[in-house]
């Protein structure tokens, strides 16, 4: 065993051998409990990030640390030429869990999208023809970095430089029930939504919305797509989105909060059009392997249950109550509360606007951890688990970030 020591490193180190893809925090995160988080300082921080959505039961829950450990000592890959155990019992706890009877996994949200858009246009030139191929997504969504799903993604910025792009994508206007009348036609293999869109400002789907896009998908023979990678596994107090709508979609995707941390995302979809993929038609090397199952199955164990989901709904409930006294004793900051279940976007005020992240440092700077959605939508994302004290603990101290950012300069 080496006895050198480890040259220390630091967020200066960011900037000298990692690519520029981000612009990460000052503080530099090295270990955490719970909602509890601390840095290289020692400096203890209230986390209601939950690395966007991810760690939905907090940092190093015993139960998933142990699922973790005793897969680590016993399989940790295969390759997709065998099967193993651990992804077996998950697909089926799933698919025994949805409306899915098949389940495909893969190590991220963007590659359970990818999956779940060839598998629409192969589904739409196998059952109906080559030009049945065009996919129908909302403006400001988000399903992904890869070429093809951040060209599916309806936020601009994000495609920028990366021409050509896949073709036959369309993007309307999200809630808008008559642009998805118009946009929505034969030729479409795909409509993809996510039920309460994340990155482009915490807003949830209206019932009648989805409703209708799946009335449009029945008529036109698209397949409709939901996008749970965000809202999806306890977040909104149901185990997927979905059922809280009662609209019932042909594909799911799910990654983040599905392995609490640990790379894995899973895309399910009926037997029916699970039948257009074939072996080789699509594939992963990690996809599913025994570690990430592992993991998953004690989280998907671990939320599915109705006393966890329905604290869920107790914990959302003081929290948008907290958020809504906010935005009445700050007018000129909030203009409203918006969301779904432990997944609320602040909205900036008209005089505010474009200023969100501004307040996220200063509670930063005071140990909360919060996200942005946009410049004008501050979000917070604490994890599943998390107590009233914590609630109450979080509200105090954005109200003391507010009250700073109101201070004259």
């Amino acid at each position: 065993m080496s006895t050198e020591v480890a040259a220390p490193v630091s967020r200066k180190t960011y900037d000298e051998v990692m690519v520029p893809t981000y612009a990460p925090s000052a503080m530099v995160p090295v270990r955490a409990l719970g909602l509890d988080l601390w840095d290289q300082e020692g400096k203890r921080y209230l986390d209601f990030t939950s690395g966007i959505a991810v760690t939905s039961l907090g940092h190093s829950h015993p139960d998933v640390v142990d699922a973790l450990v005793k897969q680590a000592h016993t399989l940790w890959h295969c390759s997709n030429i065998y099967t193993n155990e651990p992804v077996l019992r998950l697909g089926r706890a799933l698919t025994e869990a949805t409306f899915a009877d098949r389940a495909f996994f893969c190590n991220s949200g963007a590659e359970a999208n990818e999956a779940a858009f060839k598998l629409a246009r192969k589904y739409g030139h196998e059952k109906f023809g080559a030009n049945k191929s065009r996919i129908i997504s909302c403006l400001n969504s988000f399903h992904g970095r890869t070429l093809f799903t951040v060209t599916v993604g309806g936020t601009p910025k994000y495609t920028e430089g990366f021409a050509p792009l896949p073709q036959a994508i369309e993007h309307i206007a999200f809630n808008d029930i008559d642009a998805a009348r118009a946009a929505i036609g034969d030729d479409v293999c795909a409509v993809v939504v996510e039920p309460v869109q994340g990155e482009g400002g915490v807003t949830p789907a209206r019932v009648e919305y989805l409703q209708a896009l799946r009335e449009l998908c029945d008529a036109t023979g698209a397949l409709l797509i939901f996008d749970e990678v965000q809202c999806g596994m306890g977040r909104t107090g149901s185990l997927f989105a979905y059922m809280g709508y009662g609209v019932t979609p042909d594909i799911l995707t799910s990654a983040k909060a599905l392995g609490n941390g640990y790379p894995i995302g899973a895309m399910l979809t009926t037997n029916t059009v699970a039948a257009s993929f074939a072996p080789g038609s699509h594939g992963t090397t990690y996809g599913g392997n025994p570690l990430a199952s592992a993991v998953s199955l004690a989280v998907l164990e671990t939320i599915n249950t109705p006393e966890f989901l329905a604290r869920v709904t107790a914990a959302s409930a003081l929290f948008v109550e907290q958020l809504e006294a906010i935005v009445r004793d700050y007018p000129q900051v909030f203009s409203t509360v918006r969301g779904k279940g432990l997944m609320q976007g602040l909205v900036m005020a008209e005089a505010t606007r474009g200023r969100a992240k501004e307040i996220t440092k200063i509670a930063e700077d005071h140990g909360l951890m919060l996200l942005i959605a946009g410049m004008d939508v501050i979000r917070l994302l604490p994890a599943l688990v998390v107590s009233d004290a914590q609630i109450v603990e979080a509200c105090t101290i954005l109200r003391r970030a507010v009250d700073l950012f109101l201070k004259p300069a």
